[in-house]
């Protein structure tokens, strides 16, 4: 008897309950039964393109926006704080880091990468382009950047590093989810949606290097020269702010409930009012501040395309002049620096000068003084420096008119530059060279402190010519005068150490700031200079024969002034070099 066959019941679809299971066909139930819209809700994946290109657009300029930030700070931390390499390697550093802080604390908001996107670049265009803004107010009526410049270079890292793994989430969801465990165990290939994903990644890193190059080149080239460094951080933060917004807000509006999309709306046209209100007010900022620092007796004011230059007093007295907020020129004593500074080195012949620096004047002023001297010749990189030196009435008259002088001829190019290519020709020879310039490890003049300069220098100079070293305050930083000292006498230099002293104390501002006892700054109490020669035997210290009458100088100043600068001689220390500069903030 063959067996008895049990008919079974047909399969059911897998994705199908049964009949009696199945929920009522009415409108009402079947809209109930739908998943809301929300950022966390299936969808289909979007069109690459029509995400990857908006997104790349993006990158590219919130990457050169985060540039643009990271050079004001270093900008402005070396123009207020000086010491540049100091500077740029507290910013670079303390932001790569953050940078790294932001990626990881980034994982957090994954979940709602849109919105957090959109909040991520509201705060880095408030806070990067407030920065410049706050940097020279703590400089103004603090007198002191260094901290802020640190809690900047933090928060903007922090922020910028998060931008990329928020982008990448953002990316992958609108690529739609990838293959399954069961799919990847069977080697089966990757949806061409999940391919253009892993492209738009590569694209993605791409923009942002494209971008960080755009934005590093607009910033000396563009910003700086139109717009200064104020205005132009506020107008990359707006930049900055509507590219971010614009993307999430447009591209990515659908992963965004309506609350979310409300507060990204009323943020971001917060930090637009609020930048636009501090571009209005950065002219009337700038002027409070400048008053803080310099005094209610601003004079002139003017950016060239290297530095700020302000002069102030001049009308009952004479004038003071600022190099992007350093003291230069105290017009109250400047006599007693430039005539130490110029006349030991006259003694001898002194026929064919060359001074490197002293835009304003003065050494030229002290030096024309001599009826021997037949050429002067003025190495200025700033060209508004020696403009303003010969229009403004007040300087014009400190300096005597020195640059209409038919003797003088200036050289608007850097030193070293100009030094290595005047020792090629023969007829290049001086009588005396001067060196006016700032002191070393505060302003990027250091390498014209270097052994490699001394030796161009020596090369240009007569066999009995002298050459005359500003080298920074004796007694304030004594290693830094001697190591110039160093330097020289590396660079084949026989050297008489001497200084001035007398100095006008109550200064405003500027690398000669060494405290700020009793809310007053002051400056150190003495300038250091070094008379070298080439040879082993050290220049004897004294005057011309045919000397004018100087203010400061007289019979045995000189050979004071060199027992003081020798009794703070230490240790031998070693020279500073273009590849092992020496010299500290």
């Amino acid at each position: 008897m063959p067996p008895t066959r049990v008919r079974q019941p047909p399969e059911r679809r897998r994705d199908r309950p049964p009949r009696s299971l199945r929920p009522s066909r009415s409108p009402r139930s079947s809209r109930s039964l739908r998943s809301p819209r929300s950022p966390r809700s299936a969808r289909p994946p979007r069109s690459g393109d029509a995400v990857r290109f908006p997104v790349l657009a993006v990158v590219f300029v919130c990457a050169a926006c985060g540039l643009v930030y990271e050079l004001e700070l270093v900008a402005l931390a070396s123009y207020l704080i000086g010491d540049s390499v100091t500077q740029a390697s507290v910013v670079l550093s303390v932001m790569v880091f953050a940078m790294g802080v932001g990626s990881l604390l980034a994982k957090r908001l994954r979940c709602r990468a849109a919105v957090g996107f959109g909040l991520v670049e509201a705060g880095l265009a408030l806070i990067g382009g407030c920065s410049a803004m706050a940097l020279y107010a703590a400089f103004a009526w603090l007198g002191e950047s260094r901290y802020v410049v640190v809690a900047f270079s933090l928060a903007i890292g922090v922020l910028i590093g998060a931008e990329i793994p928020l982008l990448m989430s953002l990316i992958q969801r609108a690529a739609g989810p990838g293959p399954t465990k069961r799919a990847r165990r069977q080697g089966q290939a990757p949806s061409r949606e999940q391919d253009d994903a892993a492209g738009t990644v590569a694209d993605l890193f791409a923009a942002d290097y494209v971008g960080a190059l755009v934005g590093g080149l607009a910033f000396p080239f563009l910003l700086l020269p139109w717009l200064g460094q104020l205005t132009g951080a506020l107008v990359t933060g707006a930049v900055n702010v509507v590219a971010g917004g614009g993307l999430v807000l447009w591209v990515f509006r659908h992963d965004l409930t309506t609350r979310s999309r409300a507060l990204l709306i009323a943020v971001n046209v917060s930090v637009l009012a609020l930048l636009a209100t501090a571009t209005v007010l950065v002219d009337d900022f700038e002027q409070a501040a400048r008053r803080a620092v310099y005094g209610d007796q601003v004079r002139v004011a003017v950016h060239t395309e290297l530095q700020e230059v302000v002069v102030t007093g001049g009308r009952e007295g004479p004038p003071d002049l600022f190099l992007d907020g350093r003291l230069r020129v105290a017009g109250q004593d400047e006599h007693r620096y430039h005539e130490a500074l110029v006349h030991p080195a006259m003694k001898g012949p002194h026929s064919r000068v060359l001074i490197v620096g002293g835009g304003d004047g003065l050494a030229a002023r002290e030096v024309l003084r001599y009826s021997g001297v037949t050429a002067v010749t003025v190495v200025e990189l700033d060209p508004g420096v020696v403009r303003l030196a010969r229009t403004d009435p007040a300087l014009a008259t400190l300096n005597a008119q020195a640059f209409r002088d038919r003797r003088v001829r200036v050289v608007h190019a850097d030193a070293f530059n100009w030094l290595r290519g005047a020792t090629e020709h023969v007829q290049e020879r001086y009588d005396v060279v001067i060196s006016d310039l700032p002191d070393p490890g505060i302003t990027p003049s250091t390498k014209l402190y270097s052994e490699e300069f001394y030796g161009l220098a020596a090369r240009i100079l007569t066999g009995s010519g002298r050459f005359a070293v500003h080298a920074g305050s004796v007694t304030d930083r004594p290693h830094t005068y001697w190591t110039v000292d160093a330097t020289l006498r590396a660079a084949g230099f026989a050297t008489r150490p001497y200084s001035a002293s007398g100095r006008t104390p109550g200064f405003a501002a500027g690398p000669d700031r060494a405290d700020r006892a009793g809310g007053t700054e002051r400056g150190p109490g003495d300038w250091g200079f070094l008379l070298a020669v080439a040879g082993d035997r050290p220049p004897a210290l004294g005057l011309a024969p045919d000397a004018p009458r100087l203010r400061s100088l007289g019979p045995g100043t000189l050979e004071a002034a060199a027992r003081r600068a020798e009794r703070t001689r230490g240790a031998e220390l070693p020279p500073s070099t273009l590849v092992h500069p020496r010299y500290g903030g």
